[in-house]
């Protein structure tokens, strides 16, 4: 007896099992394929085409089992799925002859569904800006001071905390970076509809902008406890026990090369970390590239809004008028009408010169002329002698002059460039290349003092009870200041032409980010 095998009803199978992503009936492939997922989850082993049937969606199934049957017969010649013979139904000897099969998932056709699993859960993953991971990072950092601070570091102990440390950078970074993708999508409206954007506008900000502080303040400490274990070789000894650890089980072939291969991507991990929070041969640390995205990300969605409102306030512009202008045009009752909207729209009426008196005009209409007419067949146009003799009606005279207007553009220019230049000379004043005392900065003129100001409101801002030690960027992102709290109390004197500024003195640091001040301070953290 000869059992009837499969065929497909379809592309050729050059894809393999991703073949029927390719098919004209994908949806009800990808619905097949979704059964055999959720049956295997059951522990259910095959499944016969009844069951399929029923386990399709109500939109997905089709009304006719042959097309169920001929979809299954298609996925196993691609390889998704395996027929066997169903003879557990088989009553008579005609039932030999029928084709029955019962179908289970390949091992191949399992591992295409995870694939495209995968794939959609990246493709429509938003991320977020974890301030909890800075946290966590932060407490594994700390765990990791501790154990190098032993003699003999505990392998396995240093193996989860080395691990529980990259586990949560990496879903850090990955959340971040799919954050950020979402965020430009949102700005571009690409992904969200104007009704959602302007309801949740506000808490977006609000969201960027407390990540925005976590980060200032939680990215400084993990750059310092980064920097602390790298000093004396410390995390070097407790990448080696980690990468031994693992390398504890290899095989016997892997063993020459386990351990060195283990370090190296132990070793890869913590520089991935490091450059993530610290700046270092003439590269931004990631953190800080984030925090610009993040900043800049705010007054982009603030212009989202203001062009949002303005749409929704009825600006109109040119297009919009030649719109509106060519719908009267349409609803116009007839030419006369239409050539009265014309003159309106456009005032394209004739040469002045050629006036027409009432008597002319009663003629016309009398007996219109077609605009088909040709000239040298159509009433001549009587005109006034005078025109004949000068030429012109208008009284002869020189003609307006056009006002020149370069000399107040010089000035402008002038003005903004003695101002740029001012507000860099302030930025270049107030830059301490180094770590200063407030009470070190000297006399200030008052430009440089209100650029000051306005850079310690900044850092003051941010200050909460308990806190030693702050950070803030300026408003244009180009300046950042550090305040650091002394234990003396001693007074700071700052002084002006208009006076002396007096307070608690602080350690300060004020570094020009246009200047790419950060390249060369290769140990400073984000």
């Amino acid at each position: 007896m000869d059992m009837i095998s499969p065929q497909a009803e379809g592309p050729p199978d050059g894809y393999g099992p991703f073949a029927h992503l390719t098919a004209p009936n994908v949806l009800l492939y990808r619905a097949v394929m979704r059964v055999f997922l959720v049956a295997k989850e059951r522990f259910a082993v095959h499944l016969r085409p009844e069951d399929v049937h029923t386990g399709l969606a109500p939109g997905a199934r089709p009304a006719e089992l042959d097309a169920v049957v001929k979809a299954l017969d298609s996925l196993v010649v691609w390889g998704n799925l395996r027929a066997d013979p169903d003879t557990g139904r088989v009553t008579a000897v005609e039932d030999f002859y029928r084709k029955r099969f019962i179908y289970q998932l390949t091992r191949e056709g399992e591992a295409a569904e995870q694939a495209l699993s995968a794939y959609d859960e990246a493709l429509g993953r938003r991320g977020a800006l974890q301030a909890v991971a800075l946290h966590d990072i932060v407490t594994q950092l700390r765990a990791l001071l501790v154990l190098a601070a032993e003699e003999e570091p505990d392998p396995a102990k240093t193996h989860l905390a080395l691990d529980g440390l990259a586990s949560r950078f990496g879903a850090l970074a990955d959340n971040a970076r799919a954050f950020m993708g979402s965020l430009q999508r949102t700005i571009d409206l690409h992904d969200v509809g104007e009704e959602v954007f302007l309801a949740y506008k506000d808490q977006l900000i609000q969201y960027l902008e407390r990540f925005i502080q976590d980060l200032i303040t939680l990215g400084g400490r993990i750059a310092r406890l980064i920097l602390s274990l790298e000093e004396g070789g410390s995390i070097e000894l407790l990448l080696r026990a980690a990468a031994a650890r693992e390398a504890a089980d290899a095989t016997p072939q892997e063993a020459a090369y386990a351990g060195r291969a283990a370090y190296e991507r132990w070793a890869g991990r913590w520089a991935g970390l490091a450059a993530w929070f610290l700046s270092r041969d003439g590269r931004e640390s990631q953190a800080r590239l984030l925090r610009g995205r993040a900043l800049g990300a705010i007054p982009q969605l603030l212009a989202v809004v203001r062009s949002l409102n303005e749409r929704r306030a009825g600006r109109s512009d040119r297009s919009a008028d030649f719109r509106t202008l060519a719908r009267w045009f349409a609803e116009a009752p007839d030419d006369e009408a239409r050539h009265r909207l014309w003159r309106t729209a456009f005032g394209l009426y004739p040469a002045r010169h050629l006036t027409v008196d009432p008597e002319t005009l009663a003629a016309r209409h009398a007996r219109p002329e077609p605009a088909g007419t040709p000239w040298a067949d159509a009433a001549p146009l009587r005109i006034s002698p005078q025109l004949r003799r000068t030429g012109s009606y208008e009284r002869r005279g020189k003609p307006r002059k056009v006002e020149d207007r370069q000399e107040a553009r010089r000035l402008l220019a002038e003005t903004a460039a003695k101002q740029a230049a001012e507000t860099a000379a302030a930025r270049a004043r107030l830059v301490t290349h180094g770590v200063t005392r407030l009470s070190g900065l000297g006399e200030l003129d008052p430009l440089s003092f209100r650029l000051f100001l306005q850079l310690l409101g900044d850092a003051l801002a941010t200050w909460r009870p308990g806190m030693t030690h702050t950070a803030a960027t300026s408003a244009d992102g180009s300046m950042e200041i550090r305040l650091t709290a002394p234990d003396d109390g001693s007074t700071a004197e700052v002084r002006t032409p208009d006076g002396t500024f007096r307070g608690p003195d602080h350690i300060i640091e004020i570094v020009d980010l246009t200047e790419g001040e950060g390249e060369g301070r290769g140990g400073k953290g984000a």
